[in-house]
């Protein structure tokens, strides 16, 4: 096991805001090495922050960056990404699949526009992005792909609701159940996270009005702590796991969990796919 991730190499999709970018700053703390592998380079009227500013803020924490205008919908753009974070670092050695779409509503209300979203962004894209990254991953110390989605919970609740999001991010996760298989004799870890409750992101306001109160949610950083925590780990003998966040950081021997919460008075949400 390790005690930090200085010197090592992230390449960390959808990292210019939230999740992905609270990982990268929490890496950056330890000196590590970051691509900023995302499709916004310049502002968005919606959604805060772009490569640039996210590349600054990882440097500003101790951490070097390097942004990378990615879509990952296009492997030609993955390939390039990937390849031109290897000649800049060196090497790599952790995927962060963090990128994701999402669109929750019912077989009738999903337009065909936003399942092939889902699906490109979500399946598809992890998939590319590991194809692409574990050539390299396989030349290093301890190399881990670390994917956010959820357990496999086939209650049928999940795809009722919103079955064409549950399918792609389900794709995620059969990936991580898949490849930690295929890829575990060749010493990379291949590991799911998924946060126990709601995460306040931008990615909120894309869903209904009044469904999720943003003050029953917990701020990025408890899943930046756990993703920490779990790529220190030593990839060949912690693989194939669905993680939750604070039952990861519970194991680490953290006991408070307020100072995550958005408002420690407030009830918090279950976050989706997972069973009270």
């Amino acid at each position: 096991m390790m005690t930090d991730l200085h010197g090592k190499t992230l390449f960390i999709t959808g990292a210019s805001r939230g999740i992905g970018k609270a990982i990268a700053l929490r890496a950056a703390a330890d000196g590590a090495n970051i691509v900023v592998a995302s499709k916004t380079s310049e502002p968005h009227p919606k959604l805060p922050g772009t490569i640039h500013t996210a590349a600054e803020e990882i440097e500003a924490a101790g951490g070097q960056a390097l942004a990378v205008q990615t879509d990952i919908r296009h492997e030609d753009q993955v390939e390039a990404a990937i390849a031109q974070a290897v000649e800049h670092f060196g090497g790599l050695d952790i995927l962060v699949n963090n990128a994701s779409a999402i669109f929750l509503a019912g077989t009738l209300e999903v337009p065909m526009k936003r399942f092939d979203l889902m699906w490109s962004v979500n399946a598809r894209g992890s998939f590319v992005c590991s194809k692409h990254a574990l050539p390299h991953l396989m030349k290093a110390d301890n190399p881990h792909i670390l994917t956010l989605s959820p357990p496999l919970n086939m209650s049928p609740r999940w795809f009722a609701q919103f079955g064409a999001y549950t399918m792609a991010k389900y794709g995620m996760s059969c990936w991580v159940l898949g490849m930690s298989e295929e890829f575990c004799h060749a010493g990379v870890a291949v590991n799911a996270l998924w946060p126990q409750t709601v995460i306040r992101t931008a990615a909120l306001a894309m869903l209904p009005p009044g469904l999720i109160d943003p003050k029953s949610t917990r701020k990025p950083e408890i899943m930046a702590d756990a993703a920490h925590a779990i790529l220190c780990r030593d990839s060949r003998s912690c693989t194939g796991n669905f993680f939750i966040d604070d039952q990861v950081l519970a194991a680490e021997g953290v006991t408070d969990f307020d100072r995550y919460a958005v408002d420690p008075s407030a009830e918090l949400s279950l976050d989706l796919f997972l069973d009270g």
